[in-house]
């Protein structure tokens, strides 16, 4: 059988074929043959077709064929291409008694064959078969029950048909229109023109099945007749797609004489569009070289046709110049008071913000010719107010505001815009921002500088460089206006949630003002004097129906919210109050709600975070370290356990390289000191260590677990618990020498929300708490410049002037002379 596409294409019997046919006779062929079933192709009498042939069944009978049966085959077709495994029911009756011609064997296991046609035949039963198809056959011999006359009427009415056929139809090779003239034999012709005419599976299966002659000629003329009404529609298809073209150009040369009479005439409409863009065009007094490109612009406008795609775009580009603004510029209402006012009340706490911010406010009303504005980033944890800070900003300067965000950007034409050689091409965020502000000063936000991206179609963070840097950004170049506008009276206000993220380039153009997370007492009072009055109103409850005290709030803040701004307690009150407004429309709707610690567990479940004991059990090996992450300050509590072995160390809980590397430095560091430690070196030898935190799920990197994993290991290793209730923060270094960290407000609060009451922080960190001391409260701050400062604060015993029992030693010394020859043996041996 073939491949399941089978490949064909049939061939006019040249004179190599025909010198290879075989003279064999009816009485020779036998009446029992393999049989090789086809998709889609039928064979006929006198006709050469090769096959590809890949199924197993059918190439056993190839092979048999050649073997046992003089190269003789029998060819018929399958009712439905589908089929794998034809059975009888699935074949048709009729076939081709075929000689295999060549036979080539192919790569992949099939043959390749070519066939030839000889006799007509039908199926009369299925023969016994192992692994192909065999069958018995009843010949079909062509018969003439017709006259004379009558059958030669049919063919010559078939040879005039044929010949306009090949009029038509110029895939007809020329040899055979003179190949059938010659030919005496009219069963073998018309077989040969079926083959040759573009005639569907089936209809060529139907000459196959007509073995009268003058039928046959008959069938044959009708479906030639048939095919050559099918081209002739075609070609007047053909034809009228020719004329169609013909007509639209000579429509556009017409449309073209009649917009010249119609400019003669001063009717034009797009010449009346024209001018109207050109004078609001000049009434925006552009830059020089701006007028230049948009008067080219507008000629070139003038000479295309009015509904053309070159027509949309010109018109697009100008409507963008003549809606960006180019001298429009808002007055600042500069008044210190009117500024510091705006900012209390819609913020709180951000004292060392606001202060920038007044500074701004007075350097421009004081030298009132400053033009060059700040670029400012701040920085700081999901729901702090970045956002609503610069809208806060925009207000109190009485400009307008516009927000771009940044998140997921990893396209350089978002920044710069396209050319407009593209399709759909537009200018770039800033562009469109400037349009939207209407005018050339706004305060614009950058949202989330920090998660830009970068890819193939290049680096946003590169593009924004000329747009935040002072010195270039007055002639910044937009692909799509492709002209220079001046950004330089831009407030330009940039948001991020870590400085990290930010690429330096960019970090350098920037002053960074960090907001730290609020404390306790500022998220009780933001939620009493912002968020409960503003959703009140949002959800038209009045105020005395709606009552919660300070208690129940901040079991609310403690237990239900873990973050560093208010994004989740906003929620939460949201759901309080729409709580109420349900007790309100099941009772009385003059009734008062007062929410109480039932309700709230009521209402919305049992606390979510509620802050664990984390100084329960034996604190021998195990340390509380203080975080920062992307929520605020979180604690980590870091265990160490002794394992028998040789010396392996182990560190898990999905940490970043820093962090290992800090694990790694601590490790060495009490290597270095063990004398003074009075740690034994076995312990290192016979000892595995392994480093777990907590949250394994959780990523954690940074440098400021250094301190808490170096006491947990040597509390491990001495066996001296550590202090409960103490947390730490801070680098170590190999000589022990502790460096400062970063995020140390959040990271207090998070000590102070877990009950913390002694925390060890870096010495050089001393002079950064003092703007925030005064918001920490109950809880004892100890600074350190050294490890050796930091384990005899945080360990029950000092480990450096511990008292190790004299038993315990002089059996440890007994055991390391014992010991040492087996060592050094070992030792060598693994070298």
């Amino acid at each position: 059988m073939n491949s399941e596409k089978d490949i064909i294409t049939t061939f006019a019997k040249d004179s190599e074929f025909n010198n290879a046919s075989t003279d064999t006779t009816i009485e020779d062929l036998p009446l029992t043959l393999p049989v090789l079933p086809l998709k889609n192709i039928v064979t006929l009498p006198s006709s050469i077709v090769p096959v590809i042939v890949g199924r197993k069944s059918s190439i056993n009978a190839v092979e048999y064929a050649m073997k046992h049966n003089n190269k003789t085959i029998f060819v018929t077709s399958q009712k439905h291409p589908d089929t794998e495994d034809p059975k009888l029911d699935d074949l048709f009756e009729y076939g081709t008694v075929s000689s295999i011609l060549q036979i080539i064997k192919m790569p992949n296991g099939s043959l390749k064959i070519l066939i030839e046609g000889i006799h007509r035949a039908k199926i009369a039963s299925m023969a016994p078969q192992s692994d192909f198809l065999q069958a018995n056959f009843e010949y079909i011999p062509t018969v003439h029950s017709s006259s004379n006359s009558e059958m030669e009427a049919a063919w010559r009415q078939l040879d005039l048909v044929y010949q306009s056929y090949i009029k038509v139809n110029t895939k007809i090779p020329t040899d055979l229109t003179v190949m059938t003239r010659s030919f005496t034999d009219k069963d073998s012709v018309v077989d040969t023109i079926a083959v040759h005419a573009n005639l569907s599976f089936l209809d060529r299966q139907k000459i196959l099945e007509t073995p009268e002659l003058t039928t046959r000629m008959i069938n044959l003329t009708v479906l030639l007749k048939n095919e050559i009404d099918i081209l002739d529609v075609e070609q007047r298809i053909k034809c009228r797609i020719q004329d169609q073209v013909e007509k639209n150009q000579r429509e556009y040369y017409l449309t073209e004489q009649i917009k010249a009479i119609h400019k003669e005439l001063g009717k034009e409409d797009q010449m009346e569009e024209v001018n109207e863009l050109r004078l609001q065009l000049k009434a925006l007094k552009l830059p020089a070289h701006l007028v230049e490109k948009t008067d080219k612009e507008l000629s070139r406008l003038e000479q295309m046709p009015a509904m053309s795609a070159e027509s949309s775009v010109s018109k697009n580009y100008l409507d963008w110049i003549i809606n960006l603004p180019w001298h429009k510029i808002s007055k600042d209402s500069i008044s210190l008071k009117q500024a510091e006012t705006i900012l209390n009340k819609q913020h709180a706490g951000l004292k060392k913000v606001k202060d920038r911010i007044i500074e701004f406010i007075a350097a421009k009303k004081f030298a009132k010719n400053l033009t060059r504005s700040p670029i400012i980033c701040l920085v700081g944890a999901p729901g702090v107010g970045k956002t609503s800070l610069a809208s806060s900003i925009a207000a109190s300067l009485g400009r307008e505001f516009v927000r771009i965000s940044l998140g997921g950007v990893r396209d350089e034409a978002e920044i710069r815009g396209h050319r407009r050689t593209y399709i759909g091409a537009m200018p770039g965020k800033i562009i469109q921002a400037m349009r939207k502000a209407k005018t050339v000063n706004p305060v614009i936000l950058l949202d989330e500088i920090d998660k830009m991206a970068r890819d193939h179609a290049g680096d946003p963070s590169a593009a924004l460089l000329e747009v935040l840097d002072p010195e270039q950004n007055k002639s910044f170049i937009d692909h799509f206006v492709d002209a220079e506008y001046d950004l330089s009276q831009v407030m330009f206000i940039a948001t991020a949630n870590m400085i990290e993220m930010i690429p330096y380039p960019l970090y350098d153009r920037m002053e960074i003002i960090s907001l730290a997370g609020y404390t306790e007492k500022d998220k009780l009072f933001i939620a009493n004097k912002f968020l409960i009055p503003k959703h009140l109103k949002e959800h038209n409850v009045p105020k005395k129906q709606f009552k919660i005290n300070d208690a129940t709030l901040l079991l609310v803040i403690n237990e239900y919210t873990q973050e560093a701004g208010v994004r989740q307690l906003e929620r939460v009150v949201t759901k309080l109050i729409r709580k109420a407004i349900q007790e309100l429309l099941n009772g009385d709707l003059e009734k008062v709600v007062t929410v109480t610690p039932a309700l709230i567990q009521t209402w919305l479940g049992y606390p979510k975070f509620k802050k664990t004991n984390l100084n329960i059990g034996n604190r021998v090996g195990i340390a509380t370290g203080l975080a920062w992450t992307e929520m605020g300050g979180d604690v980590l509590e870091i265990e160490v356990a002794l394992l028998p072995g040789k010396g392996n160390f182990t560190l898990t809980g999905q940490l970043g390289e820093v962090m290992q590397e800090s694990a790694q430095a601590a490790f060495s560091y009490i290597k270095a000191n063990a004398t003074r430690l009075k740690i034994p070196q076995t312990m290192f030898n016979n000892k595995d260590i392994h480093i777990h935190l907590p949250e394994g799920a959780t990523p954690k990197d940074g440098p400021s677990a250094g301190i808490s994993m170096c006491c947990a290991m040597v509390s491990a290793l001495t066996g001296v618990p550590l202090k409960p209730h103490l947390a730490m923060t801070g680098e170590i270094t190999l000589r022990g020498r502790v460096l400062g960290v970063g995020g140390l407000k959040e990271k207090l609060l998070a000590a102070q929300q877990y009950q913390m009451t002694d925390v060890i922080l870096p010495y050089p960190n001393e002079d950064d708490i003092k703007e925030f001391a005064h918001e920490i409260e109950n809880v004892n701050l100890f600074f350190a410049k050294d490890m050796d400062e930091v384990l005899e604060r945080a360990l029950e015993e000092n480990p450096f002037t511990r008292k190790v029992a004299k038993e315990k030693v002089e059996k440890k010394k007994s055991v390391e002379k014992t010991s040492a020859p087996k060592k050094k043996k070992t030792v060598t041996a693994s070298n």
